[in-house]
């Protein structure tokens, strides 16, 4: 009997002293997106666990941004431990940080030595820091890019895309007549200007491309002359050049831009990269025939590209602070981002993999990427970007449906923006 009792007692001190030396602590990271995405960021968790010892949750977050966003709110301001980590649609990083969410990351950055070299400096300063304090790291980046059809070009003589809004116009009033005679949905420039946020983008990028702007000097200044210029020229692409459809404005998002450009109905398309792999899928009948670029801009201005992308932050009530900058680093390192290029097609944070001359050679878009990259906007970093983003929605679509004209909508808009500023400057 007390042999039996001395086992009992010695397989129970072995079994505690496992237990308590064996992992450390459980911590979680939500994420996000197609059942793709996520079984390849669960494979991620899997290896950073087998390689570090740690004890990493993958918890799945709904496919839709939106419901994505709902739960980190909720979680976040009711001060829960979990998640320790997420990611975050660019445009919901300032609310995060003015909300007093996310945990800076500079301690970590000079305690472990992490150069934040490897980044593009213009997103971090631009996205990711407030004040000088980095609170947030691009794990996937994401911008405007020019779609178009290198056969036809070729077939009416053109030698390249069109680098300027006008070389656009001249080039679709060549082509487009010809090809509708043969199909009657053919348009010249298909683009997002529905009513919501990817005509936000859309806008951006126009205006910008004009030397205009939302936010300029640190407030909101939309009604200028650069920037009714631009929206007039999107007005006109749809009712004086008539090379885009008028269906832009009540149903062109992303998915309907990329599928009327894909079953051929259209010379040019403005939409984000995700769009080059299902182009280029086998039973796409515009594969081989695409060429990428970078986005058309006004005469004696430049190309610019709106930002997106997911970035990755760190709950300021996460009880494992130090084992979740451990990720933060591993899924940043040069394997990990090289791996989400080339297994899920995401665009790496890192600005040194679209130098690499490998991976330029199997996949040579990278180096429009890079240039687009360099020559990027961001939407607003300010408290009430969404209030902003539907009133900006609401005018220009409204412009786009003919229902008022341009300088009306720039005037109203910035009526709309002149009040929020008041609200919220006194709260």
């Amino acid at each position: 009997m007390k042999k039996i009792q001395s086992l009992i007692l010695i397989l129970t001190i072995s079994f505690f002293s496992i237990q308590c030396g064996s992992t450390k602590k459980d911590f979680t990271i939500w994420i996000g997106g197609s059942p793709e995405e996520v079984d390849f960021w669960a494979s991620i968790v899997s290896q950073f666990n087998n390689q570090r010892g740690y004890n990493l949750k993958l918890i799945r977050q709904p496919t839709y941004t939106d419901q994505r966003r709902q739960g980190l709110v909720i979680s976040l301001e009711s001060k829960q431990p979990d998640p320790d980590l997420f990611l975050m649609d660019v445009v919901w990083i300032n609310q995060f940080i003015r909300s007093g969410w996310l945990q800076p990351f500079t301690p970590y950055v000079t305690k472990s030595k992490f150069s934040t070299d490897i980044f593009f400096k213009g997103i971090l300063n631009t996205v990711d820091k407030l004040n000088d304090t980095l609170y947030a790291l691009p794990v996937f980046l994401d911008v405007g890019l020019f779609y178009y059809r290198k056969d036809l070009l070729e077939k009416f003589g053109f030698n390249n895309p069109p680098k300027t809004w006008d070389e656009l116009v001249d080039q679709c009033k060549k082509i487009t007549p010809a090809e509708k005679k043969n199909n009657l949905n053919f348009n010249g420039f298909d683009w997002q200007g529905a009513q919501y946020e990817g005509l936000v983008c859309d806008f951006l990028e126009f205006i910008a491309s004009n030397g205009g702007g939302i936010l300029q000097n640190g407030k909101i200044n939309l009604d200028t002359p650069e920037n009714l210029k631009a929206l007039r020229f999107m007005h006109d692409l749809i009712y004086k050049y008539k090379i885009s459809p008028p269906n832009t404005y009540t149903e062109m998002k992303e998915e309907e831009v990329r599928r009327a450009f894909q079953s051929g109905n259209a010379i040019f398309e403005r939409n984000w990269s995700y769009a080059w792999k299902l182009h280029q899928s086998k039973d796409s009948p515009v594969r081989g025939k695409v060429g990428l670029t970078l986005l058309p801009h006004f005469i004696d201005h430049n190309s610019v590209s709106t930002l997106g992308g997911w970035h990755i932050g760190m709950s300021k009530y996460s009880d494992e602070k130090n084992e979740a900058w451990d990720f933060i680093q591993y899924v940043t390192s040069y394997k990990v981002q090289k791996q989400l290029l080339l297994k899920v097609g995401w665009n790496p944070g890192r600005k040194d993999i679209y130098s690499d001359s490998l991976l330029l050679k199997q996949i040579p878009r990278l180096k429009i990427l890079y240039e687009a990259f360099k020559h990027t906007v961001a939407r607003p970093t300010i408290p009430y970007y969404p209030q902003l983003s539907e009133v900006i929605q609401r005018y220009v679509n409204d412009c786009l449906a003919n229902k008022i004209k341009p300088a009306y909508a720039l005037k109203q808009m910035q009526n709309h923006i002149n009040e929020l500023e008041k609200f919220y400057a006194a709260k």
